[in-house]
């Protein structure tokens, strides 16, 4: 049994081969700042945007969807971190989106979905 930052940290590993995979270029993860947290920050190749990225990983959908826990609280926290980023970046005239990423790990069968929502909030 993984604890749940265990398991998070497995869910963002999954998340950052995926978006290689997708052609996206990964920044940073876990950027910290006094206004909170973002998982992944990435550039997505093809679109040229930088994304702010939520991943949330479950093993089952005993209380919801993954995404359903990034409530309109989280996406608060999420949102003003970005903006701290762009500023401290100077990514003013760049184009910038928020994105979740949902890791569900089937433990028994042993197999892994992943759901990228685009342009989850704001």
């Amino acid at each position: 049994m993984h604890t749940k930052k265990e398991l998070g940290t497995v869910g963002e590993d999954i998340a950052v081969k995926y978006l290689i995979e997708q052609n996206y270029k990964i920044i940073t993860r876990n950027f910290m700042c006094r206004q909170g947290e973002i998982d992944i920050i990435a550039r997505d190749t093809l679109k040229k945007e930088i994304v702010f990225i939520e991943v949330k990983t479950r093993t089952s959908q005993k209380y919801g969807s993954p995404s359903e826990a990034v409530d309109e609280h989280k996406q608060k926290h999420i949102y003003k971190s970005a903006e701290y980023y762009v500023y401290r970046h100077n990514l003013y005239n760049k184009a910038i989106r928020f994105d979740i990423i949902e890791i569900n790990i089937d433990i028994i069968k042993k197999k892994i979905r992943i759901n990228h929502i685009k342009k989850a909030f704001y």
